[in-house]
């Protein structure tokens, strides 16, 4: 393997950064794009007649200043982009490590790898203090001092002399993180054909959810079943608005996030969508929950029939990392009219009964039903009284609970959404008053 010598000028830099063989997309966002053009800039300065030397030089004190406008806005330091960077490509190695154990790679690969890993880094090494003395070297301009961030110490890169020995953690980062989105974003949202990355998920904790314990119970059993790789259930999640179903579900990627679970959205009206998102997850080493939320049909809805689909299966085996968590105010959850119901005439199918009670019993097509049942005053005061000690609300509890049953009088009726917001708008006043 080459062993590269240290970094003496921007274009033997720039010689190194082309000869990459697998992470070249470490340097194709905006920041990697604007250094590799900074390189360009300062290695052709010096090599300007007298005539153009001049806008040279300035064009390279503008290309310095785009760079570090970009980078800085990233809130990083060049050193912790570039291991972002590494840590979320997507590329043959970081893929295929993944599914198959390091030792069982093509050596072809390896030796790209550890060629690759040499190469960032070099520039790595290459200190932003070098890189402005370039700069001024180049433009024949100081530049005002800089107080740069300074590089992070945290990962297993940072720790080592040479980051081919990282080859075995850099595996296993991919194989509990992934690549690309998935290792970028834990909540997502499939919207218009594609998955969308959701920057700031809920972040509601399952222990702020009390009172409905043996839902909560069946819910995070299932999910460890997933997460473990056992064969796991498609759950609807049935009761008053309210109750904190979705809150349930949100919460479990709180719980799981760190471990791979990733979490995505589809609404009702992507679900036609849904066999072509199970596809695409079908190899991913991550575990996925499907959430959809205040599920309900119509008569002949597309939606229908693509999660029948996914809930019954299909010549194509069930993917084992996938899972439907569904919520809805229904327990029967295509619409039913009077008119519906099948009356003996000329012309009619002759068993609509058998075509009904199919739509009707749609929900058992999911392996359980969690049943959430109105909150009563106990359950409502109960999840108040939690609420309020979390959030460190001090008072009398007869006059907390006082107050929450007239808001609940007043407002929405008694639930967990009504508790939080009662919490909310307490929490507020009196730290306003």
């Amino acid at each position: 393997m080459t062993n590269y010598l240290p970094i003496v000028d921007s274009r033997s830099l720039l010689e190194q950064v082309s000869s990459l063989h697998l992470y070249q997309s470490v340097f194709d966002d905006e920041v990697g794009a604007a250094f590799i053009d900074l390189l360009h800039d300062i290695s052709i300065c010096d090599r300007q007649s007298k005539t153009n030397k001049e806008t040279a030089e300035v064009n390279c004190l503008q290309v310095y200043g785009r760079w570090f406008k970009i980078l800085a806005a990233t809130g990083q330091s060049w050193q912790d982009h570039l291991i972002t960077k590494i840590l979320l490509d997507e590329n043959p190695f970081s893929q295929q490590v993944q599914k198959i154990a390091l030792e069982d790679l093509p050596s072809s690969l390896i030796a790209a790898v550890k060629h690759d890993l040499q190469i960032v880094q070099n520039i790595y090494n290459c200190s932003t203090q070098t890189i402005c003395e370039w700069v001024q070297t180049a433009s024949n301009s100081p530049l005002a001092p800089i107080p740069w961030i300074e590089r992070s110490t945290k990962t297993f890169f940072a720790r080592r002399e040479n980051w081919t020995e990282a080859l075995e953690a850099l595996a296993g980062y991919y194989r509990q993180h992934g690549t690309g989105i998935f290792a970028r974003y834990r909540a997502l949202r499939w919207q218009q054909g594609k998955l969308i990355g959701i920057v700031h998920p809920d972040p509601v904790q399952l222990s702020e959810i009390v009172g409905y314990e043996s839902q909560k119970e069946v819910l995070l059993k299932n999910t460890e079943f997933l997460w473990t790789g056992y064969p796991a259930l498609h759950i609807l999640l049935y009761g008053s608005r309210g109750s904190g179903k979705s809150s349930l579900i949100k919460g479990l990627l709180n719980q799981y996030g760190d471990r791979g679970l990733r979490l995505i959205e589809v609404s009702k009206a992507e679900l036609k969508d849904l066999p072509v998102i199970v596809e695409q997850l079908w190899n991913v080493p991550q575990k996925f929950i499907i959430f959809v939320d205040d599920l309900s049909f119509e008569e002949d809805d597309d939606a229908f029939k693509a999660l029948k689909v996914v809930l019954e299966g299909s010549l194509t085996a069930r993917a084992n990392n996938v899972i439907v968590y569904a919520t809805s105010n229904r327990r029967h959850l295509i619409r039913e009219f009077f008119g519906d119901r099948p009356r003996p005439r000329e012309g009619d199918e002759v068993h609509a009964w058998d075509t009904l009670q199919e739509k009707l019993s749609f929900s058992d097509r999911f392996g359980l039903t969690l049943t959430f049942e109105p909150a009563n005053q106990d359950t409502y005061l109960k999840i108040v009284n939690h609420l309020a000690k979390r959030t460190g609300i001090n008072i009398a509890r007869e006059d907390l609970e006082f107050r929450a049953k007239q808001w609940a009088t007043r407002h929405n009726g008694r639930s967990g959404r009504t508790a939080k917001q009662f919490i909310d708008y307490l929490r507020a006043e009196l730290a306003t008053s």
